[in-house]
């Protein structure tokens, strides 16, 4: 928020006592020390996968006992998880909401119901309510097309991404882009998808969808010289609408 960024992004993850936990993977032991506080709480998902802590095996208190900075580097020893709750609180007012259900079929097949948890949460926060909207606008994304197609129902006033980081075997035709639009907002396309199709961009356009391309970071910049310039060839070059890019500072505003 300080580089000015529009809105920020929470991955989100469901504890075991049903919290939303801002969290990218669906397992703690990449990014916390949890192999060394729960050594035996580890899930053997399939033969040769390794061992894996899933964070709905844990509960929020649990989860709060790890240090989910220090993987990161020395200067974040100590950083605990943050809750979704925190992240609305902080964000709101500053900046926009940019939540992703993360791996909802996971939450399917353990009886837990991730979509049901965060539109109550929304709800109860009046994230959905057009004042609220006006002051911290909020979109909503995720990869799973049947949570996507839940929000439209449930939380039909919040904007709603498809995200995808691989085409049909047809590729994005219009007709499925037509699709789409039945129920989303937006797609959020991996940017390597636009590279290779640029086409896309204006055939979602024409089916009256958003185009919001992931992620553009400073150390990968690659054939551009800079992510500066990688970011203005997507924006301004192939007319995407919006990106996601670890660096905001960089960000090429057009004054």
């Amino acid at each position: 928020m300080e580089q000015g960024a529009d809105y920020v992004e929470q991955d989100l993850a469901v504890t075991r006592d049903g919290v939303l936990i801002c969290l990218h993977d669906d397992t703690l032991e990449r990014t916390s020390n949890v192999a060394e506080l729960y050594p035996d709480r580890f899930t053997e998902e399939s033969e040769g996968a390794g061992r894996r802590w899933i964070a709905n095996d844990f509960t929020l208190a649990e989860i709060r006992r790890l240090d989910t900075g220090r993987w990161f580097g020395p200067a974040f020893a100590g950083q605990q998880i943050v809750t979704w709750q925190e992240a609305v609180d902080l964000v709101r007012g500053k900046a926009g909401l940019y939540p992703e259900l993360k791996s909802p079929p996971l939450y399917v097949g353990r009886g837990v119901d991730m979509v049901n948890i965060f539109v109550e949460s929304v709800r109860s926060n009046g994230l959905d309510r057009p004042e609220s909207l006006r002051t911290t606008p909020m979109i909503a994304q995720s990869f799973d097309e049947p949570t996507v197609r839940r929000l439209a129902a449930e939380l039909p006033t919040v904007p709603r991404i498809l995200l995808m980081d691989s085409l049909p075997g047809e590729g994005l035709t219009g007709a499925r882009l037509r699709e789409i639009a039945r129920f989303a907002t937006g797609i959020g396309p991996a940017k390597d998808l636009i590279d290779l199709e640029p086409a896309i961009v204006t055939r979602a356009h024409q089916a009256g969808l958003t185009v919001t391309a992931y992620t553009f970071r400073a150390r990968s910049p690659g054939r551009f010289a800079s992510v500066r310039e990688e970011m203005w060839h997507f924006l301004y070059t192939l007319e995407i609408d919006a990106l996601f890019t670890d660096n905001p500072d960089h960000f090429p505003r057009r004054t």
